[in-house]
């Protein structure tokens, strides 16, 4: 698929403007719930076509993307054993991506530590500040080398410097989806991308045990993040566009299970290794990855649309004969004929790995969706982030706490689905935003006090943030066209991970956690103003501004009041 068409100035009558608008229509993902608009897309025709041409080298005829819409949707209808098995089998990585963010809240925590003079009267492990103690005062409760803060002496050292690991991992990840996306969508493609970003990972996370002081440790975590910053997206859109369209949602949601199953082992193997050293985590969590690595490459395989937007026809069909739950090959419909001629739109694209930047960045309206998204992905993993690394400044048992995290994610997933199958988008995330950013300012106020009080909001805090995060996944998929899909998805990932960065350092201040819920609740009221203007819909959007422009009016007003009440909230608590 294209991001613009070649349509025809010559054609002017109104069954030629039809069949373009309609062929336009089907190459742009499209929702069950957006059936109702196929009025008004072919009441808005008279919009100047001149915005939809395009240099004649990255062209994509309307007819041939049909075309192979067409073969795909009739030969990947249905789920048969061979796609669940690759669903299976390409969701899995998720596992293994959920525990690279969270396993620093573990191997880089403050240990619990005792007095070693019982009698003494300025030695209190509960009030005393370790760092105004002779060493001769305390001891750690378990081994020194259990966390880098206690094997490298870091207790008494800035916040800056404690938070410093987890930071570079997230500052490495950013990087990362910022170079390697336009990557898959050039010339790697989506299998050899997400091959290559866990076989790196898992290398560069074992060669983190051998670090000696925070510097190394720090660098090492960098190289980690920058290696799996596209695991997440490749997953995603892996899974989207090896099923038909009516899984896409349902299949998408099979990432945020994984993920679930990821956050639950974690504190699993943390706990297990309580009384050993991070470096027996870093084993278990980065070892498993490496026997993964090996099953993708074998059984594997590439997206078809991709390989089809590549000009690699035969092989994208040999893809699809391969997963279609159809048996028998003869009655797989392969039009060749009308597919072949697609081959000569290989051109110098695919190796052009800044051709994505170009595409999105030159086109206001794609610019101004692009820009939307990744405003709206930065609360949210500001959110989401922010309070799951934080959980160690709750006083709170961290093992248990993880384990409550992860449990969370088994409602998530079934409020995902309902909310993927039922539910506008973009309503969905209004709503999650404006009821996370609530919790947060609750968080706020109860303060240290009321701990359990504190415990649950941070929980509902956390669920509507990571229900949000798994909606705006699937909607940076299903925004754009297969030829810039992993690097749209991927910026919404570069912004999810730009909050995880701000989120590690405001939690790096430990007991004023305030400050980072009350600067959660400023971006949510950023938010709510550019909500309204993402996307209304999944069609190509030339041809339903005019509709746009009067959803656009009745939602700004709403957006507005729903702003004036939660300025409201937040000038009372401020004042408390």
């Amino acid at each position: 698929m294209a991001l613009s068409h070649d349509v025809s100035h010559e054609s002017s009558t109104t069954t030629t403007e039809s069949h373009d608008a309609d062929a336009l229509a089907d190459s742009w993902p499209q929702s069950e719930s957006s059936k109702d608009m196929s009025v008004a897309v072919l009441e808005i025709i008279n919009i100047d076509q001149s915005q939809l041409q395009h240099d004649d080298d990255h062209v994509i005829t309307t007819t041939t993307t049909s075309s192979f819409e067409e073969l795909l949707e009739r030969n990947l209808e249905g789920f048969g054993l061979v796609m669940f098995f690759q669903v299976i089998l390409i969701g899995l990585a998720g596992f293994f991506d959920s525990q690279q963010a969270f396993i620093s809240i573990y191997a880089d925590a403050i240990p619990t530590w005792h007095c070693t003079n019982n009698g003494s009267t300025t030695c209190n492990s509960k009030h005393s500040d370790i760092c105004k103690l002779h060493a001769s005062e305390w001891a750690w409760d378990e081994i020194p080398s259990k966390t880098i803060i206690s094997e490298w002496g870091l207790q008494c050292s800035t916040a800056l410097l404690r938070g410093l690991p987890a930071s570079s991992h997230f500052a490495g990840t950013i990087l990362g989806m910022f170079v390697l996306a336009s990557i898959a969508d050039s010339w790697l493609g989506r299998k050899k991308m997400l091959l290559y970003s866990c076989l790196t990972m898992s290398v560069t996370g074992i060669m983190t045990i051998l670090s000696n002081n925070i510097w190394i440790y720090s660098s090492l975590r960098f190289v980690t993040g920058f290696c799996r910053a596209t695991i997440g997206s490749s997953v995603i859109i892996l899974l989207s566009e090896v099923v038909g369209k009516q899984w896409r949602g349902r299949v998408g949601n099979l990432l945020f299970f994984f993920f679930m199953v990821g956050m639950l082992f974690l504190p699993t193997i943390a706990y297990m290794n309580r009384r050993a050293s991070w470096r027996h985590i870093y084993i278990y969590v980065y070892a498993p990855p490496l026997v993964y690595c090996l099953v993708l490459y074998l059984f594997a395989t590439e997206s078809p649309r991709w390989l089809f937007v590549q000009g690699r026809v035969e092989e994208a069909i040999e893809v699809i004969k391969k997963i279609s739950p159809i048996k028998d090959n003869k009655k797989i419909h392969m039009n060749l004929n009308s597919l072949n001629e697609y081959k000569r739109h290989e051109t110098s694209r695919s190796v052009n790995i800044f051709w994505a930047i170009k595409i999105i960045f030159s086109k206001k309206w794609s610019r101004r969706r692009m820009l939307t998204l990744m405003v709206v992905s930065f609360g949210i993993g500001l959110v989401f982030y922010g309070v799951t690394l934080g959980i160690g400044n709750l006083d709170f048992n961290i093992y248990l706490s993880g384990i409550f995290n992860g449990l969370l994610d088994i409602p998530v997933v079934f409020l995902s689905y309902f909310l993927i199958e039922k539910c506008t988008r973009k309503t969905s995330l209004l709503i999650l935003c404006l009821a996370g950013g609530m919790f947060s300012i609750m968080i706020a106020v109860v303060g240290q006090k009321l701990k359990m009080m504190q415990i649950t909001l941070s929980l509902a805090s956390f669920l509507c943030a990571d229900t949000a995060f798994n909606l705006i996944l699937v909607f940076s998929v299903e925004l754009f066209p297969t030829c810039v899909r992993n690097f749209a998805a991927s910026m919404a990932r570069q912004a999810i991970t730009f909050g995880a960065v701000l989120g590690a350092l405001l939690n790096s201040f430990g007991g004023r956690i305030h400050i980072y819920h009350m600067a959660c609740l400023d971006l949510l009221l950023f938010l709510v103003d550019f909500s309204y203007l993402s996307c209304q819909r999944l069609e190509a959007y030339h041809y339903v501004i005019q509709w746009i422009n009067k959803r656009e009016k009745r939602i700004l007003f709403t957006v507005k009041n729903v702003k004036c009440v939660i300025s409201l909230i937040y000038f009372v608590t401020w004042t408390i």
